[in-house]
């Protein structure tokens, strides 16, 4: 299971509304860089942030132990106070008590009277494999703590994949360029590649042009949503040398006659052979 986590797509969150006198405690984000490896396989990571608790002396309520409440000086109890400006009447909320019709007799000397204080809090976070730069997971209740009994809100981990040195990442298929030997291109054979698990194989046929793209089934990331793998996309471009050394060239050149190409361009083989 997911443990405390869920996936989560698009909007939304808890908090934000009123419980009675209190106060729902407000939605926390919190951003997570992860490497592509661990986008792939899942892991669990211990985050650390910081958050609005219950005060542990007044237990949220705001006020000195063996304190407690009494009506409001201002307003009487009522939570509104009227003025008046000209012929016209106006009701606000009692700046006073906040609209609670009371007031704290001894304030907490902990919190000062707001029932929460700042601490620091750690939390195990389960990653799912298959999340990308963007997938926001959810821990419901691990946000601000509430005020005066309200609900707490919701802790939101916004998930940033770092870029690859090697796979460029396209949905759940991840692409691989390499260049191989122009040898190898022409005689066909077996080229090892990198893979995030380790290293694959696949058969290069003889005569392969440059940027012939293979594929690797089942080598990609694993699909956020259900069930299954995407692939590895691998494309190849022929490595030519820059430098040859003498029997290189010979055995290059043995060649070139042999299949009736021209080296020397002046001889106009190439272009007699297309005009």
């Amino acid at each position: 299971g997911g443990g405390i986590f869920e996936e989560f797509f698009g909007g939304g969150g808890g908090g934000g509304g009123a419980s009675g006198m209190g106060q729902d405690g407000a939605d926390l984000r919190f951003d997570l860089e992860i490497t592509l490896e661990e986008a792939a396989s899942g892991i669990e990571k211990e985050i650390r942030y910081r958050r609005p608790v219950l005060c542990s002396n007044c237990k949220g309520d705001g006020a000195e132990p063996g304190s407690g409440r009494k009506t409001c000086p201002t307003c009487g109890g009522a939570g509104q106070v009227s003025s008046s400006r000209g012929f016209i009447s106006f009701r606000q909320v009692c700046p006073t008590c906040g609209g609670a019709g009371q007031v704290i007799e001894k304030p907490c000397t902990k919190c000062g009277g707001e029932g929460r204080v700042t601490e620091t809090s750690n939390l195990k976070v389960k990653i799912p494999g298959g999340v990308d730069t963007g997938s926001r997971l959810r821990s419901a209740g691990k946000g601000e703590a509430g005020i005066l009994g309200g609900h707490p809100g919701d802790l939101y981990i916004v998930v940033h994949v770092k870029e690859h040195k090697l796979f460029e990442r396209r949905n759940d298929n991840l692409h691989l360029e390499l260049k191989i030997p122009f040898t190898l291109a022409a005689l066909g054979g077996t080229l090892e590649v990198p893979t995030l698990t380790g290293k694959g194989s696949i058969k290069i046929p003889t005569g392969t042009q440059s940027g012939t793209t293979f594929r690797l089934k089942g080598k990609g990331m694993p699909h956020l949503r259900g069930s299954g793998t995407g692939d590895q996309m691998v494309k190849v471009a022929i490595d030519v040398p820059k430098k040859l050394k003498s029997e290189e060239r010979e055995a290059l050149e043995a060649f070139a006659k042999a299949c009736g190409d021209e080296t020397d361009s002046s001889s106009g083989g190439f272009f007699k052979s297309i005009f």
